[in-house]
């Protein structure tokens, strides 16, 4: 996984997974849950002045939200999330944010 800043401010994850090796995880996960999936794609192709690199042959997000707490009204600003799917041919590219919070351990 190689983590980037994007336009110098936002903290980008981005893993490449061969489709061999790609599997389901959001819906067998304990605390995230699905809420949908958009076509990026589709979309910005349906644009007037939509661009799209040629070597994206799909490109979805997966929406979900995996919070836990809600302390307060603003974090809700930062949920749901999503993660970016891009289908190159040969391999996913996967994206996401930075999780803005980070991950409570259970104690001992």
């Amino acid at each position: 996984m190689k983590q980037t800043l994007l336009q110098e401010k936002y903290p980008v994850y981005t893993l490449e997974v061969p489709k061999a090796e790609c599997r389901s995880c959001v819906d067998e996960h304990e605390i995230a849950r699905m809420i949908g999936v958009f076509d990026h794609l589709e979309h910005t192709n349906a644009l007037p002045q939509g661009e799209v690199a040629e070597d994206i042959q799909a490109a979805k997000h997966v929406v979900f939200c995996f919070g836990t707490h809600l302390p307060n009204p603003h974090v809700m600003a930062v949920r749901p999330r999503s993660i970016g799917v891009a289908d190159m041919g040969d391999r996913f590219v996967v994206s996401f944010l930075e999780a803005p919070m980070p991950q409570r351990r259970s104690p001992p």
